[in-house]
């Protein structure tokens, strides 16, 4: 149960608050601030309800107090001299928000709930954060959810190893960090990492970056060079994109991966490679066998260990935890001051599906805290479509959802539009809670009233 500290000078308003929120909150009272002060240095709260002025004290010093203290405690100030200057005052001084006497008590849980869910937000990006140092980390590599584990379990088993990996994935998804996380974490690390990418570099030109050449070896070439494996002894060579290289070339690799050999183009010297070999596509290689386009024993060689990365579709749980990593890195970037994320632009991220997988959400965050005018990014500063990811119907499909829900009662059509967001948030509570706009207490009253209607009254 969340905790509320309550300082006013008024006992018979303290007293209504208690009477009021002591079914969903452990309500501490205190009509002295110095005595709510020495409590707060022993015990943690969640919330407090402050009064604006508390006889000749004045809140917003009592409020500055109470953030050195617990700078996490999330403050609602109330007072009966309301104003636009005491607010303005009052929220930039660390109150979340702000309330007048005579207190509306559905207005005051509505902003305890919303401050609640506020403070566990920032709970989750904090803790989020830290992870990012332990064991949820492989340098650039982020995530948390269940999909990451497997990929993280791999990389402990073959980071010491020298076998093949082939790394398999959508495009976007961080092949290449699942490389560096290998090298840099591994036996290997203090060797070179080579990448070269085989759809971005023409036939001839490909086969003398990956073998080198000698002097003579061809027109222009004036003097002798090393390619990337020659470049990679003692070290790890990443061939990305590797279902786009020529199939001559093709012949050649599985040459020097089968010998563990390489001649420069021009030489009939070979050299003895200390080479770890990983590669990655984002091509069905299987596919690319049955049309000829891809040597099937090149395939068996490379496929000795597979990696396979899910689409942020499949982990949008690590989306926050991506999102605070990227907030720091575009701060000291780009010279912003960007805190957080709202909750409602963080739901909005959540919806979206991302066809271009972790490299477009770091393109939208990188644009979002560029558009943001203060310390938080909300749904305005979101790309268009992200901000319309979730009104993206036509009328007639407006229509055609409608009809079955014609002939409802509200009573159904309410129980029907939860059971639904339910099913689409897979189960997740309070995720569906905070899309539908309501406290995780009030839904939990809401499906248990479906499964027993007839305890309402």
């Amino acid at each position: 149960m969340n905790k509320i500290l309550i300082i006013d000078d008024e006992e018979s308003i303290l007293t209504a608050l208690t009477f009021a929120l002591e079914d969903t909150y452990e309500v501490s009272t205190f009509t002295d601030p110095e005595a709510a002060l020495t409590l707060l240095e022993s015990e943690s709260f969640h919330l407090c309800l402050l009064d604006l002025r508390i006889g000749t004290i004045d809140g917003i010093e009592i409020l500055k107090r109470i953030k050195g203290i617990q700078p996490s405690i999330e403050i609602i100030m109330i007072t009966a001299y309301g104003s636009i200057e005491s607010s303005v005052h009052a929220l930039q001084s660390g109150a979340f928000s702000y309330i007048t006497k005579p207190i509306d008590i559905n207005e005051l849980q509505l902003n305890l709930d919303r401050a609640v869910r506020y403070k566990h937000l920032n709970s989750q990006v904090e803790y989020l954060s830290k992870e990012l140092e332990g064991k949820y980390r492989y340098r650039e590599l982020i995530g948390s959810s269940k999909a990451m584990q497997p990929v993280y379990r791999m990389i402990d088993k073959v980071k010491d190893v020298d076998s093949t990996i082939l790394i398999t994935g959508q495009s976007g998804t961080g092949k290449e960090l699942v490389v560096r996380a290998i090298h840099f974490s591994g036996k290997r690390q203090k060797g070179p990492l080579q990448i070269i990418n085989c759809a971005a570099i023409p036939e001839p030109l490909l086969e003398s970056e990956l073998f080198g050449y000698e002097k003579g070896a061809f027109t222009g070439a004036i003097s002798s060079k090393p390619g990337k494996f020659e470049i990679a002894q003692g070290g790890t060579i990443f061939l990305d994109e590797i279902g786009d290289m020529p199939q001559p070339l093709q012949v050649k690799l599985l040459r020097v991966l089968q010998s563990k050999k390489i001649s420069r183009l021009g030489s009939n010297t070979t050299i003895n490679l200390d080479v770890r070999v990983i590669a990655a596509t984002n091509m069905d290689l299987a596919q690319a066998i049955v049309e000829k386009t891809f040597r099937e024993d090149l395939y068996f060689r490379i496929n000795v260990i597979q990696i396979q990365l899910p689409p942020l579709s499949q982990r949008k749980e690590d989306i926050p935890l991506l999102v605070a990593h990227y907030i720091r890195r575009f701060n000291t970037e780009q010279g912003l001051n960007v805190q957080q994320f709202t909750r409602e632009a963080l739901s909005r991220l959540a919806i979206y599906n991302y066809p271009g997988n972790i490299r477009e959400l770091i393109n939208i965050i990188e644009y979002s805290m560029v558009m943001s005018s203060g310390s938080e990014v909300d749904v305005e500063d979101l790309p268009e479509n992200i901000k319309s990811s979730s009104l993206n119907f036509s009328p007639d499909q407006h229509e055609v959802s409608l009809r079955p829900f014609v002939g409802l009662s509200m009573r159904e059509l309410e129980e029907k539009f939860i059971n639904e967001t339910l099913k689409f948030l897979n189960g997740h509570r309070r995720k569906t809670a905070e899309t539908l706009g309501i406290s995780e207490r009030n839904l939990r009253y809401r499906l248990n009233s479906e499964k027993n209607p007839d305890q309402e009254t």
